[in-house]
């Protein structure tokens, strides 16, 4: 018998909390066929690691044949969301939040199965009135309650709740009851911090029910842990910032560095939750030999975002530049002084490895200059300053550039 879905998210790491337990955990494990969503607010023109944690959950479950919906909030993040946040969220352009959304429904439709729904819940919140939206939705929500909730508690610590933000929750609410209405939609998946919006949704529903006459009907919300560390830290920050699924923001090489210097406590969740190895050999793994399982993790997460080539790239840059690798030996070094962004070709002259710029040009043309592990062909690419860089040229021509 196949391994019932709800158990293996649940062991997995998947689940922390649910509206209804048993009625989800009967959904997912008797192989009836339903129509799911997750939302995603397009903050920025790309992805975190939070959000791809997301839709790991979200393709367990199209994997197992459910319908899945991925909604892009442009509608919500022209509010932003308030849950725990100490500071109102800087507001969006509308322009801003256009490009966004392209970028991250591009980005998302990577690790998604082909022909998923990608909706704009600006497609029908932008339909209503403010007095039509106020009058059928803000009516069945309870500001005592709304304040109470854990999505406003530090604004409001803090003195500076706006009435904006306590849109937000409203709108997120009905992007459920409209999924359901239109597409028979019943389960929504999120991470834990989304737990106040979800169960709004489900209330939502229930109220406008009740008002309408409508059949009894019930809709369901599943969060999954926040990604954090063994010590209660939150996962995906780094000392440049946010660690970005894009890698015009975050090299292949930075992303494959940060799950390889985690913590060995956090190598047998991170194995769970990004790839499909059995956990019976993910337990063996770890306790055997932690070393390698480390390894193993951080090449399956960053092939999983950025392909087989590029992770191995970075495995190969990072074996050159810490050691343990066929070409680790002796790598040298150039002390360079960088102040701000270089251009490709600027850089490569500056340390010196190539004597002149039309050579440089001609070698990124070609394809035989990698930084950071990632090959660079754009002569236009422009170069950001950090501690050190590792610069390959052709197969065996190492070099670690020192940032000073």
């Amino acid at each position: 018998m196949s391994e019932k879905l709800f158990d293996m998210l649940q062991e997995r790491g998947f689940v922390k909390d649910m509206t209804h337990p048993e009625q989800i955990k009967e959904l997912l494990n008797s192989g009836k066929k339903i129509t799911f969503y997750l939302g995603i607010d397009p903050t920025a023109d790309s992805l975190h690691i939070g959000h791809f944690f997301a839709l790991r959950m979200f393709r367990h479950l199209q994997n197992a044949g459910h319908r899945g919906i991925l909604v892009i909030g442009g509608a919500t993040s022209l509010i932003g969301d308030p849950t725990g946040k100490s500071d109102m969220r800087k507001m969006l352009t509308k322009e801003q939040v256009e490009h966004n959304l392209a970028e991250v429904r591009e980005l998302a439709s990577h690790f998604v199965l082909p022909g998923t729904e990608i909706l704009n819940n600006a497609d029908w919140i932008n339909k209503f009135t403010y007095v039509d939206f106020m009058r059928l939705v803000c009516v069945h929500f309870n500001v005592n309650i709304m304040l109470a909730s854990e999505a406003y508690s530090r604004r409001r610590e803090n003195g500076g709740l706006t009435f904006l933000e306590m849109g937000y929750m409203p709108m997120q609410a009905y992007d459920f009851v409209h999924l359901h209405n239109e597409a028979g939609c019943v389960l929504e998946i999120g991470g834990s911090d989304q737990w106040g919006n979800i169960v709004a949704g489900t209330e939502l529903f229930r109220k406008m029910n009740i008002e309408s006459g409508k059949e009894k009907g019930e809709i369901y919300g599943l969060t999954s842990p926040l990604l954090m560390t063994a010590d209660g830290k939150k996962m995906g920050k780094t000392e440049k910032g946010t660690l970005w699924v894009a890698r015009d923001k975050t090299t292949p090489y930075d992303f494959y560095q940060y799950f390889y210097n985690t913590a060995d406590e956090n190598t047998e969740m991170l194995l769970a939750l990004f790839t499909d190895i059995p956990m019976e050999e993910i337990h063996t793994m770890c306790s055997t030999d932690i070393i390698s399982a480390k390894k193993r993790m951080a090449f399956e997460i960053t092939k999983l975002i950025h392909g087989e080539e590029l992770a191995q790239q970075a495995i190969e840059a990072a074996s050159a530049l810490f050691g343990g690798g066929a070409n680790s030996a002796n790598v040298p070094s150039f002390d360079l002084g960088m102040t701000g962004p270089m251009g490709i070709i600027d850089f490569l002259v500056a340390i010196k490895l190539f004597d002149s710029k039309s050579e440089a040009r001609r070698m990124v043309e070609q394809g035989g200059i990698q930084i950071d592990g990632e090959k660079i062909t754009d002569k236009d690419y422009v170069v950001e300053p950090k501690e050190s860089i590792m610069v390959q040229r052709g197969k065996k021509v190492f070099l670690k550039v020192n940032v000073k």
